[in-house]
């Protein structure tokens, strides 16, 4: 997807209206580079598809015309030209045309000045080549490496190629985002409805929806009813009704009711987009792990050049073997130590864990992400939103004996109009419910962070909130102190409400604990986390809902602010933290952490704040995301030590050191079929790492 201008205020073009990219003049770099462009990645597999197939075909009359398949295999073949001119003839284009992304990778490579794997193959390419064509001018009937070359480029092309397949088959998720922007869509423009491509819709367009539509834009509900199925986006099963204010996502579909929204976001701004570029960023990314690996094959180019040289000098100059054998075994040594295992050791196991989190909802923003959260040893989950629902409800009602409970809810959902939360709503929906007016006139409205609110309602001082806000207003709770403690001990939220001075009564407010938060903290002490809960809640509250969650330690009464504060008490006691939270009050304390999740549906504040976002809102994606985590850094160290070793083992027997004492010795041929057989075992095993997908639930 190309995102226009955002100063253009213009929606992403949807996937199919890209034309495809031309990529036969790409490098080995670029080549990585692009790998998580859906369109880019499927030209770039044909592509190499191509490469493959065409150099395969060549390779096969190479090698039976080689001084293996004549002199080993003994067979009998037509010879229309000598042999070497043959082989030249039959190699050149393999070399300059199928293997030409390694030549200007190394070209680019060296203008910059490093050392990378397109370096080390094109080095062993054209050793075998040139070596061979020097031998084919001044002594034709001399046996050549044509094969090694025609065969390295062979083997290295079919070894990407794979990689790339495997690649390409961890974004389906992030493809099926592509796909959920709609080609067009219709607009209110002078008046008059019309349809428009989507990449046309300006900020602030009034876009018509009907029964079936795709979303193409977010924005907000101006006219009409409707239910909305954000599934796709957000990862809640349940379609959501919407009417006037509403917030609607792109790509997400209308199904039942007609309406109009106006446009608040286009083109790069949207959820949809921004999630897209999440994921993008993600498997561009290099995990700690690829740095170390990037680090070492740098290093293996030397030690591959260098043990090349080693091999040609000590076995023309000291052991005094011919040129033929030296170099030889010079170009053996260099062809097995090209490190394009070690290279894809960590890269695709990342795009294969970061497309399985994409496809399950879970969001990793980085490669350092999905690496490091392996290593986390505590969880701090804030209660609200989090492990409860978020949407609290009135349980109970109990005025103090001067008081009516219609004035305790009218009095209160009257000063509380202005405040926009949870509980706020839970009261104002509680007193609409028992059809009490709340129609006052409110005066001196007063927000105390973390306490409640303040106000003149019908010129009586209304004070609506905790034990501690009643304290520093000298309110005397003594009438209603049982009934405190009864409601504190069965887990409800309480607000406390005073009337000119004195306690009228105080309401119940519970928020209904999610169906998986129990089972997420079980599996969480399972895998070995210190799982503790956070909340602005009285002490009573937090120490019954955590006895009811089997949570062994909570953080009580703390203000949104102050959460930061005891993330930081657990960091200082030695533990990798990681901070779950709704991602709009938990910010800072998000940002503190090693690891900070954002739980919530497909919010842009979320994806803003987040480390990793579980957009289905379910705390149990928790589980999986660790054990995603796991999963993939077990298949990067796998990878890394398979690549590690193979080269330690490989080189001292292609540059012939166990020669003359074992016999041992690798023709540059097999060293080729070898050093591409690791990149295939490398890049599968990481594929391999699907076969998770199935536990990330259990």
């Amino acid at each position: 997807m190309h995102h226009s201008d955002p100063h253009e205020h213009h929606q992403a073009a949807p996937a199919s209206a890209t034309p495809a990219p031309d990529v036969r003049h790409l490098s080995h770099a670029d080549h990585d580079a692009a790998m998580t462009n859906p369109q880019m990645a499927k030209a770039m597999e044909a592509d190499m598809r191509r490469r493959f197939w065409i150099s395969f075909i060549l390779s096969v009359p190479i090698f039976l015309y080689s001084p293996v398949g004549l002199n080993y295999f003994k067979l009998d073949l037509p010879t229309p030209l000598p042999v070497s001119w043959l082989l030249f003839l039959l190699t050149t284009p393999v070399v300059f045309w199928t293997g030409s992304i390694f030549i200007t990778g190394t070209y680019h490579a060296l203008k910059a000045r490093k050392l990378n794997m397109s370096v080390l193959i094109a080095t062993g390419v054209l050793a075998a080549y040139l070596f061979s064509v020097l031998l084919t001018v001044i002594r034709p009937e001399s046996e050549t490496f044509y094969e090694a070359a025609a065969l390295l480029v062979t083997f290295v092309l079919f070894g990407h190629w794979m990689e790339m397949k495997s690649r390409r088959g961890t974004s389906d998720a992030l493809r099926a985002l592509f796909d959920l922007v709609p080609p067009q869509a219709k607009v209110i423009r002078h008046g008059q409805e019309v349809t428009i491509p989507s990449s046309e819709i300006l900020r602030g367009d009034v876009v018509v929806l009907r029964p079936g539509d795709k979303v193409p834009v977010d924005g907000e509900i101006i006219e009409g009813e409707t239910s909305i199925d954000e599934s796709l986006v957000t990862g809640e099963s349940i379609p959501v009704a919407k009417k006037t204010g509403a917030k609607v996502i792109g790509g997400s579909v209308n199904l039942t009711g007609a309406a109009k929204f106006r446009a608040t976001k286009v083109g790069s701004e949207t959820v949809l987009a921004q999630i897209i570029k999440m994921v993008e960023t993600a498997q561009n990314s290099k995990a700690p792990g690829q740095r170390i690996a990037d680090k070492a094959a740098a290093v293996l180019v030397v030690v591959a050049l260098g043990a090349g040289a080693a091999a040609f000098v000590g076995w023309y100059f000291v052991a005094g073997a011919g040129l033929l054998t030296a170099l030889t075994f010079a170009v053996s040594a260099i062809v097995i130590a090209c490190p394009d295992a070690l290279g894809l050791a960590t890269p695709t196991a990342v795009a294969v864990g970061t497309g399985l989190g994409a496809k399950h909802n879970i969001l990793i923003k980085d490669a350092a992400t999905l690496e490091n959260t392996s290593r986390l040893n505590a969880i701090v989950l804030d209660k609200t939103g989090t492990l409860t629902e978020g949407k609290p409800r009135v349980t109970e009602v109990v005025a103090a004996s001067s008081f009516t409970v219609e004035d305790v809810l009218a009095y209160t959902a009257a000063v509380e109009r202005n405040s926009n939360h949870p509980i706020s709503l839970a009261i104002i929906e509680e007193a609409k419910t028992r059809n009490i007016s709340i129609e006052k006139s409110v005066a001196q409205f007063e927000s105390i962070g973390g306490h409640g609110v303040r106000a003149v309602a019908d010129g009586k001082t209304v004070i609506a909130g905790t034990e501690r806000l009643m304290r520093q207003h000298h309110i005397d709770l003594s009438p209603l102190q049982q009934e405190l403690g009864r409601l504190l001990g069965t887990g409800n939220t309480i607000s406390i409400v005073a009337i000119d001075g004195q306690v009228a009564g105080v309401i119940g407010v519970a928020d209904t604990v999610r169906p998986t938060a129990k089972k997420t903290i079980q599996k969480l002490k399972e895998l070995g986390m210190e799982v503790a809960m956070i909340t602005g809640d009285h002490e009573q509250v937090a120490k019954a809902i955590s006895a009811d969650l089997g949570i062994d330690r909570y953080f009580a009464e703390v203000l949104p602010e102050d959460k930061a504060k005891y993330v930081k008490k657990l960091q200082d006691e030695g533990k990798r933290v990681a901070m779950v939270g709704d991602g709009i009050n938990d910010a800072p304390a998000l940002a503190q952490s090693d690891i900070g999740i954002a739980i919530g549906a497909g919010t842009d504040v979320a994806i803003e704040t987040g480390n990793i976002v579980l957009m289905k809102s379910d705390p149990y994606d928790l589980v999986a995301a660790i054990r995603l985590s796991k999963a993939t850094v077990t298949k990067m160290k796998q990878n890394l030590f398979w690549a590690a070793v193979y080269n330690l083992l490989a080189i001292p027997v292609a540059a012939g050191v166990f020669y003359s004492s074992l016999g041992w010795s690798l023709r540059p041929e097999v060293s080729a079929l070898l050093m591409s057989a690791s990149s295939i075992i490398v890049a599968t095993n990481a594929v391999l790492l699907k076969r998770v997908e199935s536990r990330l639930h259990l």
